[in-house]
């Protein structure tokens, strides 16, 4: 950063050119953000107060952060949190970062589990490979009779799970086990709900630098054709499931014919579609036959 550019609206403005320079599609918005973050100003001091002074060391982070975004880092890993459906999560390396696409999971389980408590007066879930715990998070925080097992093969993304969980206000009602899949799942649960990794390994150097460089690829890769999860899902869930439970999950694009399939040769129906912000289908709420 340039150190004679010490005021706040021209800081603004340098790292906005900057990132756009660098090609950063969301130029704009990650410069505001960042500068934000870095000067501890938010948007209105600096629409009120441009001419407000930074000093060189804020000026040296920002550059340094500024650096680390043009190198494909993304501006909430950078950051070290993220809200999703209203719920402010920390991040780890152990863990993806929430999109708002997934979203849409939540939204589809809703009202399911409204019905469900209405009928029941409580409700239990569980969600494979919870990373940030964000998909539970959000619906404990929809739900005080609910109660949430979040499950990970990662040590370090259940240990992000359960601090989010009590940032959130609801580790009471928030379990954490380490499991792959559903080796050391016991109990049985109103909802079964995933946001399984479900991109075909060899498609994964190709995507976006800000997932492949800083994504475990762990909670990527979905095997050969990115089914596999589903698989394995659609093949244990119906013994984890209580009497009218459900399986929610998340989908890539193009593949709900694929998973349908799967969970049909498993004796599921598929019960609702929700879609995405981009109008491309993006969860599947299926229930046993």
């Amino acid at each position: 950063m340039n150190r004679d550019r010490s005021r706040l609206g021209d800081v603004h403005r340098e790292a906005r050119a900057r990132l756009t320079t660098a090609g950063i599609e969301t130029a704009d918005l990650d410069a505001r953000l960042l500068v934000e973050w870095v000067t501890g100003c938010d948007r209105l001091e600096m629409i009120r107060n441009p001419n407000h002074p930074i000093d060189e060391a804020v000026l040296a982070q920002l550059g340094t952060v500024l650096t680390r975004r043009i190198n494909g880092e993304s501006v909430h890993r950078i950051i070290g949190k993220r809200a999703f459906f209203g719920v402010e999560l920390t991040l780890s390396a152990d863990t993806l970062e929430p999109r708002p696409d997934t979203e849409a999971l939540v939204e589809l389980a809703i009202p399911f589990l409204r019905q469900r408590i209405a009928e029941h007066g409580v409700a239990d879930l569980i969600d494979l490979g919870t990373g940030t715990g964000a998909i539970a998070l959000a619906l404990l925080d929809q739900f005080r009779q609910l109660r949430a097992v979040g499950v990970d093969i990662s040590k370090g993304a259940l240990d992000t799970a359960r601090a989010n969980a009590h940032l959130a206000g609801v580790s009471d009602r928030f379990a954490t086990l380490c499991s792959d899949w559903f080796s050391e799942v016991t109990g049985s649960f109103d909802l079964i709900i995933s946001n399984p990794p479900y991109i075909p390994s060899l498609e994964i150097a190709g995507l976006q630098r800000e997932v492949v460089l800083h994504d475990p690829v762990r909670a990527l890769d979905g095997g050969q054709d990115g089914l596999t999860p589903y698989r394995i899902i659609a093949e244990h869930s119906r013994q984890y499931l209580r009497q009218g439970g459900a399986v929610a999950l998340e989908i890539g694009f193009g593949q709900r014919r694929d998973v349908e399939a799967i969970f049909a040769g498993e004796y599921f129906a598929l019960m609702g579609v929700q879609k995405d912000i981009g109008g491309h289908e993006r969860a599947l709420l299926f229930s046993p036959v």
